[in-house]
């Protein structure tokens, strides 16, 4: 498959020499040469040999995709379409989308920031007002 570049992210892409293609029947009903034909598709793209990452991104995806790894080796399907060729290409957009995922910086962390003393006081000065309405509506003078 001669296609365009799938991009990661920047000026990373998926080598398409390191790209794994298995076909084999899709599952599911139909008739008349649909299950017949080999459209389902299987991509692997082995993770943990490649040289087309950034070391740092290919020890943050080793880590975020642990689960998802057989021998280093991520492994992605794609069998929606009638098409083999529009499954290829579901399944290359699907493992380049999930490598930009696996690879992006981690979020910022959070810095705390305290609580204004002029808010802190007004919602002190609220809260007194409104328990003193609230005391003012006893029934205890009513007969």
């Amino acid at each position: 498959m001669s296609g365009p570049p799938y991009v990661i992210r920047g000026s990373v892409s998926l080598p398409e020499a390191e790209l794994m293609w298995r076909f084999s029947r899709s599952s599911g009903p139909g008739g008349q040469h649909v299950n017949t034909s080999d459209s389902q598709v299987e991509l692997r793209f082995d993770l943990a040999k490649t040289e087309a990452l950034p070391q740092v991104w290919k020890d943050r995806a080793l880590e975020r995709l642990a689960n998802r790894l057989v021998g280093g080796v991520v492994s992605v399907r794609a069998s929606e379409h009638r098409s083999q060729w529009r499954n290829r290409e579901t399944a290359a957009v699907r493992l380049a989308s999930l490598l930009a995922e696996a690879t992006a910086p981690p979020p910022r962390a959070r810095r705390k920031s305290k609580v204004p003393r002029g808010i802190n006081e007004r919602r002190l000065r609220e809260k007194k007002q409104r328990a003193e309405t609230k005391r003012g509506r006893t029934g205890r003078d009513w007969s």
